[in-house]
């Protein structure tokens, strides 16, 4: 990878951050209090190039960046570290025959969306549990969590679908 890719990585993760902190923060879905987590979109679209060892670095980053804004110390951080984890051997299990072309990115418009869908919700699902799970911290309202999962999980799928419609056009 280039020092280009490598900015274009630093600058999607300023976009993204903002965009979470500014407007995405402040959306109060229903009564569960559903609000998406747009910022993963950065760990799932992250070039199959990147070294393992610096996706979970940015992954953690991202996620302590985001806990900063939040006010939820190391939430974010753990459940997007093991979301790259996971990133990893969802990628291996889906992956082509030949395996990835150089060059390609895992977006909706190069993989296709059936290739996507299999790729992000396992992984989106992932995130949130970690995240909900934690927040959570005990059994006490079980269905709330597991309603709070499911619910944000299908927001956040649909606006990052969105977002790859709009931003990653052929």
């Amino acid at each position: 990878m280039d020092i280009r890719a490598y900015s274009r990585i630093f600058l999607s993760y300023l976009f993204l951050v903002l965009i979470q902190v500014m407007v995405f923060n402040n959306i109060n879905i229903g009564t569960l209090g559903i609000t998406p987590l747009f910022y993963i979109l950065f760990v799932l679209m992250m070039p199959f190039e990147v070294p393992i060892w610096l996706q979970l670095v940015l992954a953690f980053v991202l996620g302590w960046t985001v806990d900063v804004f939040c006010d939820t110390p190391g939430l974010h951080s753990a459940a997007t570290v093991l979301m790259s984890y996971a990133r990893i051997k969802v990628l291996d299990m889906i992956a082509p025959r030949d395996g990835y072309e150089s060059g390609t990115h895992p977006y909706l418009m190069e993989m296709g969306f059936s290739w996507f869908l299999r790729y992000s919700i396992p992984l989106i699902f992932i995130h949130h549990t970690a995240y909900f799970m934690l927040d959570a911290f005990g059994f006490d309202n079980f269905f709330r969590t597991i309603l709070k999962i499911i619910f944000t999980g299908f927001c956040t799928e649909l606006f990052i679908i969105f977002s790859q419609y709009i931003a990653y056009r052929k």
